[in-house]
């Protein structure tokens, strides 16, 4: 492990007032999930282009064909347990010095390790949560899965306007939500350090998230196992797990304070 690296991101989450903590896939893996997306997995199973917004929208069949999905990755994120990174990220948020948690991740692992609800944004949406596409009434999942199971019901459709539900969680097609954007963009403007853990920063619009912060005048650290397109831009770059190695950040941070 990179001892020197971890001492400096220490030091400088000692002198930082505002930090910004954005995560990424990286973490999520460490607690159990899968990459459903890796050669095998349960993406591998399903053509792309039928899980789209676009296709879930126009036709039963792909309703079908995306629940059906939808239900076999779930159980692995359901039954998944927070990690040290997740517990470093809480107590980096109860030192008082976190503005906001951005997560690309729909796990929910971030509120089951304590992390303050109101200071989460979930670019990606979650998938604890039902909501219908017409009139963006939602529901916790099991509410609506539990009666899809007790009737036999493939596809689940809203019982107040009749229109098709859906997973709370970014479809391919599917615009990002608004308004966590346009607030995840206006924290990394006014942090004075963002530290990106497990992220290999190439979804767009959110891999901008870190250059954002750098030219609001924000020191940048990257904590991940893989190169990424900005490593040019990070100050500090651990290379490692993200629970270990923020497990060792937190130690040393921890240490700085006994002093």
């Amino acid at each position: 492990m990179d001892d020197e690296g971890i001492k400096r991101v220490a030091q400088l989450m000692r002198s930082a007032r505002k930090i910004v903590v954005f995560t990424g896939a990286g973490i999520s893996t460490e607690s159990g999930i899968p990459d459903f997306r890796s050669p095998g997995g349960i993406w591998s199973q399903y053509n792309q282009d039928d899980l789209t917004y676009q296709k879930f929208r126009s036709h039963e069949k792909y309703r079908k064909l995306y629940w059906a999905y939808d239900r076999a990755r779930y159980p692995a994120m359901s039954d998944a347990l927070p990690n040290q990174a997740h517990e470093a990220i809480v107590e980096i948020e109860r030192s008082g010095l976190l503005l906001a948690l951005i997560t690309q991740n729909i796990d929910g692992l971030h509120q089951k390790a304590g992390s303050d609800p109101n200071k989460i944004y979930e670019l990606h949406g979650t998938v604890k949560e039902v909501t219908c596409l017409d009139c963006s009434t939602r529901w916790v999942r099991e509410e609506i899965t539990d009666r899809m199971d007790r009737e036999g019901i493939e596809v689940p459709y809203c019982p107040h306007c009749g229109g098709p539900l859906k997973c709370a969680t970014i479809a391919f097609g599917q615009s990002l939500p608004a308004e966590v954007l346009e607030k995840s963009f206006a924290y990394a403007r006014n942090c004075d350090l963002f530290l990106t853990i497990g992220s290999s920063l190439v979804v767009q619009p959110a891999a901008m998230l870190p250059l954002e912060a750098k030219r609001g005048g924000a020191r940048l650290v990257l904590v991940n196992l893989s190169t990424t397109p900005y490593d040019q831009a990070m100050d500090i770059i651990v290379r490692g797990n993200a629970g270990p190695v923020m497990d060792s950040i937190m130690t040393e941070l921890r240490r700085f304070s006994d002093e």
